[in-house]
């Protein structure tokens, strides 16, 4: 009967402990918990995942993304040995370490340790609860095993490691590591790692920046608790005792900040955008900025743009020397600002003329004063050469045979051009004229990267891409191959600024009308980069050319880039590698389709020896005449100056031998004439 009855009392009891099980169940599956999806920062990374940039999140805070796969394996055994041993065993509150707590505050009369549970505190981080409240502890309690029964330990883990506080508007160990130690938390020293265990536990009053003593002192703690628990050996805590703990707080990157603003205001859901950037580049170029306009001004400024020019992708865009709200209005992007290209567009006028036939490297063009109906452009310099090769027009940057050429295909073919190579030029009164040849028409630095791009892959664009998923087909043709290369070979051969290696960079400066627009282009082999300078408002830079403020910067440029260019292409099989005597007659010389009515009565004319005719040799050389024109007279061989500034209307020209040659005539005005004749 006795026995009977310690059944049932025992029964009733299970069955109650079972009830008050289940309602503890219950009231632990009823809890209600704070929103679990944390407001992260937005970072931008480059194309190796390095942080390029990040941004703080609604409040200011900075609250970086961190899975506990991405930290260091140590910071994460000091982390559990000195908050929580038992982690990975309870159920969200730890039943030893709370009675432990109790006794040692009964003992001490007063609260000496707290037995919180790294889950009790993410539970207090979460609902930004107190900590010395029964009715806070109590209910850190609750949600922490509330926490425990819907996530994973490792999810718990993950929201500490974005939660914990790191004093000011640091949150999270990432944002901590980055700000202090200035790198990535995923190789820390043992003085690193302690300091970062230390500062959660009193935020504000451990700040090493504010109290590096404090901040010392709780570290060491950590590092006597990390051997005790041979986490470390007493040797590595030694010698992290030895490690100063950092006095300020570090910069955020802020690499490529005009890019990383335009790819969050493009995807704005986006938490994480990776890019074609090479952040080290980035940086080494953002400081060339920075040096190309010190002591130039409070005004000018400077965009460099960097890309591979086979696969499009752009490696580095500095958009200003500098992200700031300052004269130079330095947030203005200045990659995409239109600007007129001054003489950066010549290179695609004389490719389209090659491929029309209209010329080649070794045609014969005449630089003097030409009027194209009311339209009368002028040299740069105000001065003529006469009778040029066509390489030579595009080196020494001509105005007059390039309007010429311009004429003869007809602004429409070159605006079709600009657009087949991806550009979206803008013209004053949306009608295009010759003057587009001469920067008559709003364009950006990347359009122009991206017109040379395509010139430097042999004629086809590549649309240039940023984002690193971006799918980019292959883009349309834009000149013949050997075009392409017939170009690239001329700038090739342009002699570079003073300083500079000689290094066959095949490159184009310009300068826009009114010194406004200062520009420096180049590729070889594999990469192509533009450089703008200027005032970000428009306004002319007063002696500011091309060739003098932005080629020195293309080349320091290509020099960060790398130490030594990619080789050039070899020419096309098709491509005519002959001197002008031997190219087919229309192609020996070049006349525009206003010719016949440009000859003055009084222009200069070769008088002997006649177009085509077969002239002996003197010992003496050549003896040549020039009737008209005004003297002095200057007389090339083969675009070659042989005799300059002579009063006289009859000379001797040395010649090198027999052959083929074309002499030309130049007179005070500027006005030419030329013939060919054979010379036994």
């Amino acid at each position: 009967m006795m026995r009977a009855r310690w059944i049932i009392v025992l029964a009733v009891g299970l069955w109650l402990a079972a009830l008050g099980r289940d309602r503890f169940d219950r009231w632990i599956d009823a809890t209600v918990l704070p929103p679990l999806a944390l407001e992260m920062s937005v970072e931008v990374l480059d194309r190796k995942g390095d942080l390029l940039r990040a941004y703080t999140v609604a409040d200011g805070r900075w609250r970086l993304a961190l899975p506990p796969d991405k930290v260091d394996p140590l910071y994460l055994k000091m982390l559990l040995a000195y908050e929580d041993k038992r982690f990975r065993d309870h159920a969200g509150v730890d039943p030893r370490s709370v009675l432990r707590a109790a006794v040692q505050a009964l003992w001490n009369r007063r609260v000496v340790s707290g037995g919180s549970t790294l889950t009790m505190q993410v539970a207090r981080l979460l609902e930004e609860g107190t900590t010395g409240q029964v009715g806070g502890k109590l209910r850190q309690m609750r949600v922490a095993l509330a926490l425990e029964r819907r996530l994973s330990k490792d999810q718990i883990l993950q929201l500490y490691l974005h939660l914990a506080p790191f004093g000011g508007n640091l949150e999270g160990v990432r944002a901590a590591s980055i700000s202090y130690f200035g790198k990535e938390p995923l190789r820390l020293t043992p003085a690193e790692a302690a300091l970062l265990v230390a500062i959660p536990q009193a935020p504000e009053s451990r700040r090493p920046d504010r109290a590096a003593d404090r901040a010392e002192a709780a570290r060491n703690r950590v590092l006597a608790r990390a051997v005790a628990e041979g986490v470390i050996d007493a040797d590595e805590a030694e010698a992290a005792l030895r490690e100063a703990v950092p006095g300020l707080r570090k910069p955020f990157p802020a690499l490529a900040p005009h890019l990383a603003d335009r790819a969050r205001e493009e995807q704005p859901q986006t938490l994480s955008h990776r890019l074609t950037i090479d952040g080290a580049l980035q940086k080494k170029l953002e400081a060339l900025a920075q040096e190309a306009v010190a002591e130039k001004g409070e005004q000018l400024q400077v965009a460099i743009l960097v890309a591979d020019h086979a696969s499009g992708e752009i490696l580095a865009s500095v958009g200003s020397a500098g992200y700031r709200a300052d004269l130079r209005q330095g947030f203005v992007d200045m990659t995409r600002a239109l600007r007129s290209p001054g003489s950066t567009l010549k290179p695609l006028v004389y490719a389209l003329a090659f491929d029309e036939g209209l010329g080649h490297p070794e045609t014969m063009i005449d630089d003097r004063p030409m009027s194209f109906g009311t339209y009368a452009p002028q040299n740069f310099d105000k001065l003529y050469l006469g009778t040029i090769r066509m390489r030579e027009a595009l080196q020494l940057s001509r105005n007059i045979p390039v309007v010429a050429l311009t004429e003869a295909l007809g602004p429409a073919k070159l605006v079709s051009a600009m657009e087949k190579a991806g550009m979206k030029p803008v013209f004053p009164g949306d009608r295009p004229g010759l003057a587009i040849a001469l920067g008559g028409v709003g364009v950006t630095l990347t359009d122009m990267v991206q017109l040379y791009a395509a010139i430097a892959r042999g004629g086809v664009v590549r649309p240039l891409s940023w984002r690193q998923d971006a799918e980019v087909p292959e883009g349309q043709r834009v000149v013949s191959e050997v075009a392409a290369w017939e170009v690239g070979d001329i700038l090739a051969g342009l002699a570079p600024p003073p300083g500079a290696p000689s290094n066959r960079l095949a490159y184009k400066t310009g300068t826009s009308y009114g010194h406004r627009d200062a520009w420096a282009i180049g590729f070889d082999g594999r990469h192509v980069i533009g450089v703008w300078m200027g005032r970000a408002d428009g306004t002319p830079v007063p002696g500011a050319f091309g060739a003098d403020v932005a080629a020195p910067v293309l080349f320091q440029a290509f020099n960060r880039l790398k130490r030594k260019l990619d080789p050039q292409p070899p020419a096309p099989a098709a491509t005519l590698l002959v001197a002008n005597a031997a190219l087919p007659q229309p192609l020996q010389r070049f006349r525009s389709r206003s010719a016949a009515f440009e000859v003055a009565a009084d222009a200069p004319a070769v008088a002997f020896p006649p177009n085509g005719a077969e002239v002996e040799l003197l010992a003496s050389g050549l003896k040549v005449k020039v009737a008209g024109g005004t003297a002095p007279f200057t007389w090339l061989a083969d675009g070659v100056p042989v005799v300059v500034a002579s009063d006289a209307r009859e000379a001797m020209l040395a010649m090198p031998g027999a052959g083929f040659v074309t002499l030309s005539v130049i007179d005070a005005k500027g006005r030419s004439d030329r013939v060919q004749v054979r010379v036994r």
